[in-house]
């Protein structure tokens, strides 16, 4: 099943520079280190958003989790990036209580 209303999902340009594509990040230097590999980073964030909404976005996800928050989806598959690299990649998203919406939480290597 796709994850509802995906096409307005929200992906936090913050989250994704100062988390998941932080060198310095203690806990997101380590996904940085491996989205830098298919060739994303802190100055082309908006091109790893792009690719989140184009490439992960349109696959199939799974519920996983609901908590006082709402309910966790995951959402895993291959992604391609600048490089031309592609890597099975796994990534969280929630739909909060009293919204229809995705939001972005995580994104890691698969395995």
């Amino acid at each position: 099943m796709k994850i509802f209303n995906a096409e307005k999902a929200i992906i936090e340009t913050e989250k994704l520079r100062n988390y998941v594509l932080s060198p310095t990040h203690p806990t997101g230097r380590f996904k940085a280190a491996f989205f830098r590999e298919l060739g994303y980073s802190v100055e082309n964030w908006n091109v790893f958003e792009q690719h989140l909404r184009e490439q992960i976005l349109l696959l199939n996800a799974v519920k996983v989790e609901e908590s006082g928050y709402g309910q966790k989806f995951v959402i895993e598959g291959p992604m391609t990036g600048p490089t031309g690299k592609t890597v099975q990649v796994v990534t969280v998203w929630v739909i909060l209580k009293g919204e229809s919406f995705p939001r972005f939480i995580t994104a890691y290597p698969k395995g």
